[in-house]
């Protein structure tokens, strides 16, 4: 290599030690290599082809065997306890976001009656927007702050953190207090946004740990189960509020409010959705000794930590086979330690993850917007009774009696379509097929909707529209949560799915508050009381047709991630530092 002029030279020493030699070296070579190179410049060694190979050699063989045990380690029990265990925060999660949709209109008919009105009480815009929407600004924070914090002190240290939050603010949220409806309103929604904080630590930290803690063969469908956790919860919320709702309806008997406007809510009708809200704490309380006792991540230890040895250790006792702990390739091998906000970053995955987030982001402003409004839509059908001849109880039976059918016919096996066929088919055609449908069903119930609103359609319509969660399910519900655990660098993995899962629920702000308002009747004179007049539930869906469309765009921004080991598809297994 010609001598560069000012430029002093560097020594590398790679040290290489296996047990089998790779097949372009001889067989007569030792089994340990100390070779010394003399370098000008870090760029003329990744430019020199020489060096590239022996560099690669190096990274080839120094690949630590506890993360090649975790690879092809077999179905084991502790993969069904990790999904479980994980799982269960999703479980709780789903249940605290999507109850609320329940009760709203329960709350508006408790604090907000209006004597004479000949309409029963509703939330006012911007309360109901609050009460709708401050959890999902909770769990962008969470996920923005517990993503980066899984990263910077492990992701076992912050995991018990997030589920005790969420249980206390469920209680919480129950108890809220106040002797005006203002009061109310005000601590309900001071608990739910700190609800939402748990609940978004929950969402890179158990992704990354049930990501790096399988095998690069069936790793897809065990991130995909505890995601899949979500439509349980959605299921347990509106199968309680059934439960409830008829207990209450059948103990304390009320008239519909076109009969008696002040009877037909019961005073027992406050503690229906006090105890619905407190219940989504049961189900996390009983997992979290399981979770305190969860070694962290192999590859956190080992490639963020830098101690194979615990490592070993740990997965040692998990797989319950012996692991050398080969600290040595920690210690001698140095690793590129390029930043989240790096240009290395930005070059190798750049793209990545604008389409990890912009994906997530369309794809959480058609989901909520769905499940919020879904309620008005099964109003607009026939499927709800007008309020005005309902009692506040019965109203929430309703309800939760459409929510739980649309939950049991399309949302929950939508998600186990994926967790079973996600490592067969792969990631990136789920998500394509599933934003394609998507498009084609939104539009397919928007234009001709005055169609779908006539009474021998309405099961037509609900068909349809029950299509259209199946496939968000079965498709980039499922992946975006999925994808982002498996392809960025361990170091920032967990920061990372964090950025891209506040993106979606960004999204989900857009449609959680912005449908609120676009789904009221273009006329005036039929929106609920305090809204303006909007653009429809057939123009919505248009828009909502739109949104998918775009989203099948952006999905060819994400890689495929099917079948290859975790450090294959961070580029981890290539990088070198001179």
């Amino acid at each position: 290599m010609p001598k560069k002029k000012n430029i002093p030279y560097k020594i590398l020493i790679l040290f290489v030690a296996y047990k089998s030699k790779p097949p372009n070296l001889p067989s007569s070579s030792p089994n340990h290599h100390i070779i010394s190179i003399f370098i000008t410049t870090k760029k003329e060694f990744h430019e020199n082809r020489g060096f590239r190979e022996i560099c690669w050699i190096e990274i080839e063989l120094g690949n630590l065997k506890v993360l090649n045990a975790l690879d092809g380690a077999k179905t084991q029990w502790y993969h069904f306890t990790a999904i479980v265990v994980a799982g269960m925060g999703f479980f709780t999660d789903a249940y605290d976001l999507f109850c609320i949709s329940l009760v709203t209109k329960m709350l508006g008919r408790i604090y907000y009656m209006k004597p004479g009105s000949p309409k029963p009480g509703s939330l006012p815009p911007n309360v109901s927007a609050m009460v709708n929407g401050v959890a999902l600004v909770g769990t962008l924070a969470g996920q923005l702050f517990f993503g980066w914090l899984g990263d910077k002190l492990g992701r076992k240290k912050v995991y018990g953190i997030t589920l005790m939050l969420m249980c206390l603010c469920s209680i919480a949220s129950g108890l809220s207090f106040g002797s005006t409806p203002k009061t109310v309103m005000t601590t309900l929604c001071f608990f739910r946004f700190w609800l939402g904080f748990g609940i978004g630590g929950d969402y890179p930290l158990s992704a990354t740990i049930m990501s790096e803690y399988s095998n690069k063969k069936t790793r897809g469908g065990f991130i995909a189960a505890v995601f899949a956790m979500q439509g349980f919860g959605i299921l347990a919320g509106g199968v309680f509020a059934i439960i409830m709702s008829s207990v209450f309806n059948s103990r304390f008997e009320a008239p519909p409010y076109e009969v008696d406007p002040v009877k037909s809510t019961v005073p027992e009708a406050d503690y229906v959705w006090r105890i619905i809200l407190m219940v989504g704490a049961v189900p996390a309380l009983l997992t979290f000794y399981s979770r305190s006792k969860m070694p962290e991540t192999a590859r956190y230890t080992a490639l963020v930590a830098k101690n194979a040895t615990k490592a070993a250790s740990d997965m040692s006792k998990v797989l319950n086979v012996e692991i050398e702990s080969e600290q040595q390739k920690i210690d001698v091998t140095s690793r590129n330690s390029y930043g989240l906000f790096s240009r290395e970053f930005l070059k190798r995955h750049g793209l990545h993850l604008l389409g990890t987030t912009s994906t997530w982001f369309l794809l959480d402003i058609a989901f909520y917007s769905q499940n919020l409004f879904q309620k008005d839509i099964f109003t607009a059908i026939g499927w709800i009774p007008p309020a005005k001849t309902m009692n506040a109880i019965e109203e929430v039976y309703r309800i939760a009696r459409a929510q739980t059918l649309i939950a049991l016919c399309s949302t929950v096996p939508g998600y186990w379509f994926t967790v079973f066929l996600i490592d067969r088919i792969g990631r990136f055609t789920i998500q394509l097929i599933g934003f394609s449908v998507m498009t084609i069903f939104m539009f397919a119930l928007a234009f001709p909707y005055n169609h779908w609103t006539r009474p021998e359609n309405n099961i037509k319509f609900v068909v349809m529209y029950s299509l259209t969660f199946f496939f968000a399910n079965f498709g980039p519900n499922t992946t975006t949560f999925v994808v982002p655990a498996e392809i960025f660098p361990a170091r920032v993995r967990s920061t990372c799915h964090g950025i891209s899962a506040a993106s979606g629920k960004l999204g989900a702000m857009v449609g959680a508050f912005g449908f609120l308002y676009l789904a009221q009747n273009q006329d005036p004179a039929k929106t609920d009381a305090g809204y303006p007049a909007g653009i429809g539930v057939k123009n919505s869906l248009i828009v909502l047709g739109v949104i998918n469309f775009l989203g099948t765009l952006c999905t060819f921004l994400v890689p495929e991630s099917k079948g290859k080991s975790l450090e294959e598809m961070t580029g981890e297994a290539n990088e070198s530092q001179p």
